[in-house]
Parts: structure tokens; C-alpha cells; sequence
């Protein structure tokens, strides 16, 4: 058993590396070295795995991680987490500044950044953090409180023994993306796209020691329930709460102003806007917010997200580089599409060296020269795109680019496609860049999903003899891929393993898979749905597709004429005598949303959207891709974008993911 004397040097360790973490990872102002940390934290793990009775689940070493979860449990929040209405002019911002003075004699706001990451709840009883949940659909999300944990800025234990959940934004810090992405290009591995999506997806590990690797960071941005106080105290403002959770440990948001106008607000917004890139957090906005809690109280919430608060969105970040060159990607399909090389620029999150071009009638309408100064944005804050040309900025050196004439990949001549002439097409179909594509697509998740089956091993099972179209991957044995480099048995069998189990993912994955033009997830399923088995789609004509519901007869045409080729023919037949399914297996258990169309946008707490695709297609309805007047139902997630503003707009019933099983269970629209 530990003596006094080791209790008491545990408790002092304990105490010290709390007092330090919250310097270092909260106020940003540490007092010892890492070093010292470090020999600190290696003196209580020893002491605390030799005397294991003095365990105590707040201690700083238990912010590491532990056993891999088999899945996340649901959470219900005792407290709805609400999403904000988008603003994106200073004339919605003084529009809502003016509703507030209407209805209430004296207004103040509240402004402060919108951090750019995940909304999640802490829930902590007497004290202890208990219970770290994600925002999901507002009402039901997931508990990840294993990964919460790893969170280095997020309190453990409060000073005070109070009960009281709070809201807070999980996000990666800017260097930490980097370093992470630097690793990554450096292992080979894909990039992740930004930090938010990184952080998103770090949070989300089953696993919370890589959680705990990925060095997430959080703000707290709002006291949610319970007592800040222990001697009752009520707070009256929302400055209050967060001067209050400041005292108690939290990390919360800095930047923040108390406003009481319209251009008040607007010039914090402005300022907020010009720190924007010297931030080392990515911000898509400001929140303009009621500071009194009772002035909220008056003006209440609307079905789904608070009247008395709005989320001023940025514009696209803009950014003006040199182009240095274009280089061209050949697609699966054959498309030729130019690819601007520009010098690195910091955009939206993230550096930026390369950004589309898409095709030769967008570089020529803008007038783009190979050594331009040019301006690139991100489409959607994710791809980058080259908006215009600084023409003011010419000295003279300047090139007009051409398109290739023959194919960089095989050499074959290139031509325009006759169904849109900015596209340039190559249409070999040996084309090397155009096969290594064609099998990634159709091992990808939305289409054969075979696990393991990535970029790197397609172009080293094709570089090594050992397919050369898809239904090659059918014959694969475990002695020709463990010879590959950097595959050993074990991933070899792991690879054949998923291989065979794509055999009976189904007609509408099959032919999703075989990369028809135009011819997405949705409307494979439909001409699944329509045709019944592989042999009857390939001998449909254009009528026949034409007349399927949202089918054109450009896409009809892409399928008869995908059918024509005798080498897709042959290819089908292989896959098929191989002993994949080639029949539809996706109908429906139920009718109880027949005729019904449903829209999915944003992420389900969850579900992917193939799952509840899936799930909405065994109860007889349909998914489609765009909201309109015909679209029945609209999914929401966290993160929903311009889909659910038209909804809005529409009149269309919004539901949640529980909502969706609600109704499923209880078999009621």
C-alpha cells in the first residue's frame, strides 16, 4: 500500500502538471519547460502504476487514451444544440440588429468568432467531466467522452464541486494541420482536406489514443444548464457565464466584444475579419448574439435554430499567387482537365500550391496567361479555384496556354465530346491514367467497397503484371499481392478477404462501379431498380432509360453507348462469371415511403448517408440530390448547407435522423 508520503508527492504532482497544463494549453503562458512537464508527468505515471489504488480518473495521465470503442453510443442532450441562422451581408446583420431594438427597449450583443470545427456538449456532476457528447442533429449525437478527454484545454476536474454542462467548438489548431498533412505527403497518404474535416474525423476515432495524437484543441462558447455558482447566483448575461467558466478552468473565447449597435457590431465584425489570417485557428464567421439571458428568453427560438442569434459567414477567402504552370490530369472517363501549379499561398485553412482550371473555355474567358498573377479561392472552403487574372500586373513575359493535342498519359489524339465542347477527351480505352482510375473508382466506398484496395496498390497490382481491369481483382490470390511492396500476408489476405465480400454488394453498386458517364450512386439505383439484372440494363435502349424518372436522354444515351463497347461487354462478363451479383438485392422491406423523395445534407450523428440512403430505400422511398417543389423530406445533419436554406425557402418538412427512425419504428409520416 503507498504510504502519506507517496499520497501526498501524487498529489502534488497531480496539482503542479493541472496548474502548468491550463498556463500552456489555456492562457498560452507557460512557466516551466516542456522538459520539466515532461519529467513531471513520467514520475506520476511510474508512481501511480506502482501504487494502482491511488487511481483517480482526473489525474493528467489519463488523457492518453485506452481501449478501442466497437462503436459510439447515442446521446440524447438534456439540452437541444441548436444551429444559427446564416447571415451574409452587413444589411441581414443590421436587419436582425433591428428586429432585437423592436422588440426590446434596451439591446445588447454579444460578438465573437466562429471557430471552425465541431460543436460539442461537456456534462460534469459534482465536479467530474462526465460526459462528452457531439451536437449531431441537435437532440441526439454521440458519446465520445473517451476522446473529449485527450483534450489537453479541457478540465478534468473543477475547482468547485458543480454540476453544469457547457458547449464548446473542438477544433485543430493551424500548425498542427500542417505537421500532420507534411507527415502524411510524406508517408504517401492522402491529405486531409482542411482542419475542420480533420478535426471532425479526429474525434470520431473509435481508437482515443490517435485522438490523443492529434492534438485537438477547444473553445468554450456557452453555458448550456445546471449552477455556475455554489450559492445559487443566477448570471444575467452571457459575458457573465463565460468570464465565469474562465474562473473555473475552461478555455473560452477571446476576441469577444459586448456591442450595443448595429455598427458596433458591424466594425467588431470587420476587425474579427481582419485578424482573421493571423489566427492560429481556422474562423468561418462571427456570431452575433443577445448578451442579457432574459432579453433570449423574450425573444425565444424558432423551429430549429434561436431568434436571438445569427452567424455572420464570410465571403470566400481570396488570395492573389503566380501561376507558375498547368499541368494536365487525364480522368477515369478520359477527361483532359488543366491543373494551375501556383506559387504556395495560405488559403481558408490551408497552403495552397495547385487549384483547378476545369476545362479551356473557363482559362480563356478569364483571360489566363501561364506567369499571370492570378486570384484563387476555395469553392465551398474545400477546392481551390483559379477566380481571374491580375491583367494591371503584366510585365510582359507572359504565355498563352494551349490544350495538348494527343493524351499525356498514352499518346493517343484527343478530341472535344460532343456533349460538351469545353471538355477534351481522350478515348482510349487502354489509356493507362484512365484504367488505374476506372478500378479505384470501382473499388471506392460508394461503389464495390473494397477496404485497402487504394491509389498506391491499384498502380502496383497494375505496374506488376498482376491485373489489368477490374474483374482481374476477381482472380487475385493472397501469393500474388504479398509479394508487392510494402504488403505483407497479413494485408494480403485482408485484401483478398474484402474483395470476395464485394461480391454481393448488389446490382446498384455493380453498376455505379463500372463508372458509366453521368451516371452517379442515385441513378444506378434507379437503373437497378428499373432493369432487374446486368444482362437486361446492358441490352435497355434510350427510350426505355429516357423514360425513367429525372433521366435524360444525354445520360440514356452514356449507358447505351457504355453497352456498345464489346470490351465493356466482355468486362461484364468476367465480373459476372467471377461470381458477383449481378442482380438487383435492394428491394425495398416496406412501403411506408412509397412515392416519397428524400434530400440528405449535412453529417448524421450516427449514420452516414449511405446508411441512411439505404434505410429510407428499404422503406420504399427514393433519395435524390437537389432540393425542389417535388422533394417530400429533407435529412439535416450538422454542418447542412445550402440545401436546408432552400428547404426553408420551400416549405419542406426538415427532419433529423431521429426523426427518420421515429418514424420508421412507429411506421407513421
Amino acid at each position: 500500500m503507498a504510504s502519506n508520503e507517496i499520497k501526498e508527492r501524487v498529489s502534488a504532482l497531480r496539482e503542479s502538471l493541472t496548474y502548468h497544463s491550463r498556463k500552456y494549453y489555456v492562457e498560452d503562458s507557460p512557466e516551466i519547460s516542456d522538459y520539466e512537464y515532461d519529467m513531471m508527468f513520467a514520475q506520476l505515471k511510474a508512481l501511480e502504476e506502482q501504487f494502482p489504488e491511488l487511481y483517480d480518473p482526473a489525474s493528467p495521465t489519463q488523457r492518453v487514451g485506452g481501449e478501442a470503442l466497437d462503436k459510439f453510443e447515442k446521446v440524447t442532450h438534456t439540452v437541444r444544440m441548436d444551429s444559427l441562422s446564416d447571415v451574409f451581408s452587413f444589411e441581414e446583420t443590421e436587419d436582425f440588429c433591428r428586429r432585437m431594438s423592436e422588440e426590446l427597449s434596451s439591446v445588447t450583443y454579444s460578438v465573437e468568432p466562429k471557430i471552425d470545427g465541431l460543436s460539442v456538449s461537456l456534462i460534469y456532476e459534482n465536479g467530474e467531466l462526465v460526459r462528452g457528447a457531439t451536437r449531431g442533429d441537435g437532440n441526439v449525437g454521440e458519446d465520445v467522452t473517451l476522446n473529449i478527454r485527450t483534450i489537453q484545454s479541457i478540465p478534468l476536474r473543477l475547482p468547485e464541486p458543480l454540476s453544469l454542462t457547457v458547449r464548446g467548438e473542438v477544433y485543430m489548431p493551424r500548425a498542427v494541420f500542417e505537421d500532420i498533412n507534411a507527415k502524411r505527403e510524406a508517408q504517401g497518404k492522402p491529405l486531409m482536406a482542411n482542419p475542420r474535416n480533420a478535426a471532425a474525423g479526429s474525434l470520431r476515432q473509435l481508437d482515443s489514443r490517435i485522438t490523443a495524437e492529434r492534438k485537438l484543441d477547444i473553445f468554450i462558447f456557452n453555458f448550456q444548464d445546471g449552477d455556475l455558482y455554489s450559492d445559487g447566483r443566477i448570471p444575467k448575461t452571457h459575458t457573465e457565464t463565460l468570464d465565469r467558466l474562465s474562473e473555473l478552468g475552461f478555455k473560452v473565447l477571446g476576441m469577444r466584444t459586448v456591442a450595443s449597435s448595429a455598427d458596433e457590431v458591424i466594425e467588431h465584425i470587420n476587425k474579427i475579419g481582419a485578424a482573421r489570417d493571423g489566427l492560429a485557428y481556422d474562423i468561418d464567421g462571427v456570431v452575433v448574439k443577445l448578451d442579457g439571458l432574459d432579453d433570449r428568453r423574450r425573444i425565444g427560438e424558432a423551429t430549429s435554430t434561436p431568434r436571438w442569434a445569427v452567424a455572420y459567414k464570410f465571403p470566400p477567402e481570396e488570395k492573389e499567387t503566380k501561376l507558375l504552370d498547368v499541368t494536365i490530369a487525364v480522368g477515369r472517363t478520359g477527361v483532359l482537365t488543366p491543373t494551375a501549379i501556383l506559387s504556395p499561398v495560405r488559403l481558408a485553412g490551408t497552403t495552397v500550391s495547385r487549384a483547378t482550371l476545369h476545362n479551356i473555355d473557363f482559362i480563356r474567358e478569364r483571360g489566363i496567361m501561364l506567369g499571370d498573377t492570378v486570384c484563387v479561392r476555395k469553392a465551398g472552403d474545400i477546392i481551390p479555384e483559379v477566380v481571374r487574372a491580375n491583367t494591371a500586373l503584366r510585365d510582359g513575359s507572359e504565355r498563352e496556354f494551349f490544350m495538348p493535342t494527343h493524351c499525356p498519359s498514352c499518346g493517343e489524339p484527343v478530341s472535344f465530346d460532343k456533349n460538351d465542347g469545353a471538355a477534351l477527351r481522350c478515348t482510349n480505352s487502354a489509356c493507362p491514367a484512365q484504367l488505374s482510375r476506372s478500378i479505384e473508382h470501382f473499388a471506392s466506398k460508394g461503389a464495390m467497397n473494397i477496404d485497402g484496395l487504394g491509389p498506391q496498390i491499384v498502380e502496383l497490382l497494375l505496374a506488376n503484371g498482376k491485373i489489368r481491369d477490374a474483374a482481374d481483382l476477381y482472380s487475385l490470390k493472397v501469393e500474388d499481392v504479398e509479394t508487392l511492396e510494402r504488403m505483407g500476408k497479413k494485408s494480403a489476405q485482408n485484401l483478398v478477404t474484402a474483395i470476395e465480400s464485394s461480391k454481393t454488394v448488389g446490382l446498384a453498386r455493380l453498376v455505379f462501379a463500372l463508372g458509366i458517364r453521368e451516371v452517379g450512386e442515385v441513378a444506378a439505383a434507379a437503373l437497378a431498380s428499373r432493369f432487374g439484372t446486368l444482362d437486361a440494363l446492358s441490352r435497355a435502349t434510350v427510350d426505355e432509360i429516357s423514360a425513367i424518372e429525372n433521366f435524360g436522354e444525354v445520360t440514356a444515351d452514356y449507358v447505351v453507348d457504355f453497352f456498345s463497347h464489346p470490351q465493356n461487354i466482355a468486362l461484364c462478363r468476367r465480373i459476372e462469371e467471377a461470381g458477383v451479383l449481378t442482380v438487383d438485392n435492394s428491394a425495398p422491406v416496406g412501403d411506408l415511403f412509397a412515392g416519397l423523395s428524400f434530400v440528405l445534407t449535412g453529417t448524421l450523428p450516427t449514420m452516414s448517408r449511405d446508411e441512411a440512403s439505404a434505410l429510407i430505400k428499404q422503406n420504399g422511398g427514393k433519395t435524390v440530390g437537389s432540393v425542389s417543389k417535388k422533394t417530400d423530406f429533407v435529412l439535416a445533419g450538422e454542418a447542412a448547407g445550402s440545401k436546408l436554406v432552400k428547404a426553408q425557402e420551400l416549405g419542406i418538412r426538415i427532419i433529423s435522423e431521429s426523426d427518420l427512425l421515429s418514424m420508421i419504428e412507429n411506421r407513421s409520416v
